[in-house]
């Protein structure tokens, strides 16, 4: 499956541009990222369907990392070729892009800048694949 971040604005050579990266790179499934303008530019065509949609949101459903590893894990066994991450600009996102989201995501309900989001993104990818690996790099602490 294709993990695939779509967003709004340029990250340009930055400090998080290099931790995107570098979680990106650590990541086994194939991954893309493609840049959007603040506003207006056209969403690319899917590589293949299904498509799952998960519009990060700060409205969206917080969610601990293994369970976002499964929903990945669940939507990867049904088939789906691509799931796409949309990061919003400063504005957020249409009421149409957010409506036909199949999932809402929030990394809470703070307002973090999108460029930290990318990162952040990436970082839970990196995550959520290695808890599906078996790999020791998400250490779950008491509850």
């Amino acid at each position: 499956m294709l993990l695939h971040i779509i967003a709004r604005g340029k990250i340009g050579r930055s400090s998080e541009a290099d931790l995107t990266d570098r979680y990106l790179q650590r990541i086994q499934w194939k991954t893309k990222v493609t840049e959007l303008p603040d506003t207006g530019g056209n969403i690319p065509d899917p590589i293949g369907t299904p498509v799952r949609s998960v519009v990060l949101d700060e409205r969206g459903k917080a969610m601990r990392s293994k369970d976002f590893a499964r929903k990945l894990e669940r939507w990867r066994d049904e088939g789906v070729r691509e799931t796409r991450f949309l990061i919003g600009a400063a504005d957020g996102h249409e009421a149409e892009t957010i409506s036909s989201a199949d999932l809402l995501f929030s990394f809470g309900p703070a307002t973090w800048p999108h460029m930290m989001c990318r990162a952040m993104l990436a970082e839970q990818l990196f995550r959520a694949t290695a808890i599906l690996a078996g790999h020791p790099y998400h250490r779950e602490g008491p509850r």
